[in-house]
């Protein structure tokens, strides 16, 4: 008895098939989940930051310059302003700003309804700093307390209904010591202003990969629709198209973007739709090189012939058939732009302060590569060179997944 050898390729749809050559790209897939962690980050933003204030932006010029790891003492003061709790999704987006005012110091010791800090080394006369801060304005705010008054061990107080109140000194102490003492940890370290670098790191991969994202949008709306066109109708309808193509492809990227930055000016929107407007040619080029090969296809002819209007077989029948390296073309102008939007930044035309992004920690930081602080400019750096080949290695092995012309086997 003859058997037939099973086509393992039979009954399977080509995603499934594209998909099964990608996930055998080890690299590919290692850096498929990175990106899926960085989106995580991104989405997440001011929930997981240690810094949660808006723009990661909590300075404190006593912490500044800090090399990774570095942890101290910090006693939480409240503040005497009224400040809202932002509700989750608020929070999430732009940050809730903080409570307290973060004082670090190296030791404390209570006397009776003070609090002793010190700051500095004992031994550095000149630096060597001694606070004394009441306990009831660490615990309150004047907002909602007010006439605080200690007698006999008991602290009396009206509150903000103008109701009086009474606590023990020694109750007053344990909140202070339980709830406003703790220790902080800088994992990434601290700028030269001191604040946490992990937090805006982590807020510049919102700013990168939303640049990608709304860039690449833009761009395949403008590419897709123009390439479509050109390719389909031919004639002098391409040659228009093609030689305001050849136009804009003759202007370098990075001087476009600048003029382009210019006329709207400088800010995060602008940034979008600058980088945008110049990474559109290679998605038309790509897509009227598509389109000049299926016009001629079979089932293009079928459709015209069954009266199908030309809107419906651009759109509906050719488009998705020349889907795939608009896929993979999409992921190279996505490492593009997070690229363009780091040297617009660091060029400081680009996304402006206090919005942390990684061009804008680069251009603050470089000077600090020659001395014992290069860290400050080499984790952004890090950044952008991992999230920028993590999408060309993605981009490479989608390339290499839906290439039609190879042969699967077992």
């Amino acid at each position: 008895m003859f058997f037939r050898k099973k086509n393992y390729s039979e009954g399977i749809s080509p995603g499934r098939i594209a998909l099964s050559r990608f996930m055998k790209n080890k690299m590919a897939v290692f850096f498929f989940a990175l990106i899926i962690l960085a989106v995580i980050m991104a989405l997440l933003g001011y929930l997981i930051t240690p810094d949660s204030s808006p723009y990661a932006n909590e300075q404190n010029l006593e912490l500044a310059a800090q090399k990774p790891g570095f942890s101290t003492q910090i006693l939480l003061v409240a503040k005497n302003e009224e400040i809202a709790e932002p509700f989750f999704i608020k929070r999430m987006l732009f940050g809730s700003k903080n409570k307290y005012d973060i004082i670090p110091f190296n030791t404390y010791y209570i006397k009776e309804d003070n609090i002793i800090i010190t700051q500095g080394d004992a031994d550095d006369t000149l630096n060597y700093i001694q606070k004394l801060i009441p306990l009831a304005d660490v615990a309150f705010s004047l907002l909602d307390t007010a006439q605080v008054v200690l007698e006999n061990n008991t602290v009396r107080y009206y509150d903000a209904g103008n109701k009086r109140c009474e606590i023990s000194l020694d109750f007053l102490q344990n909140i202070v010591i339980k709830e406003h003492i703790k220790t902080k940890k800088f994992w990434l370290g601290t700028d030269r202003f001191g604040r946490d670098v992990l937090s805006q790191i982590i807020i510049g991969t919102r700013v990168s990969l939303s640049v990608g994202l709304i860039s690449v949008l833009i761009s395949l709306i403008i590419g897709v629709f123009l390439g479509a066109v050109a390719g389909y109708y031919k004639g002098w309808v391409d040659n228009v198209i093609v030689w305001f193509i050849n136009v804009v492809w003759s202007v370098p990227t990075l001087l476009l973007v600048i003029a382009i930055t210019f006329v709207l000016g400088k800010g995060f929107w602008q940034v979008f739709i600058a980088v945008g407007l110049t990474m559109w040619v290679e998605v038309a080029r790509v897509v009227r090189g598509q389109f000049l090969s299926l016009r001629e296809k079979e089932f293009v002819e079928a459709s015209r012939a069954l009266g199908y209007k030309n809107f419906r077989i651009i759109f509906k029948h050719i488009l998705p058939n020349a889907i795939s390296p608009v896929i993979v073309i999409s992921a190279a102008n996505f490492a593009s732009a997070i690229l363009i939007e780091s040297g617009l930044s660091f060029l400081g035309i680009g996304v402006q302060p206090p919005m942390p992004s990684w061009g804008t920690m680069i251009k603050e930081h470089y000077s600090y590569i020659i001395l014992d602080k290069a860290y400050l400019a080499i984790l952004p750096g890090a950044a952008i060179m991992l999230m920028v080949m993590a999408f060309m290695i993605v981009g490479n092995a989608l390339r290499d997944a839906l290439d039609v012309k190879v042969v699967f086997e077992k």
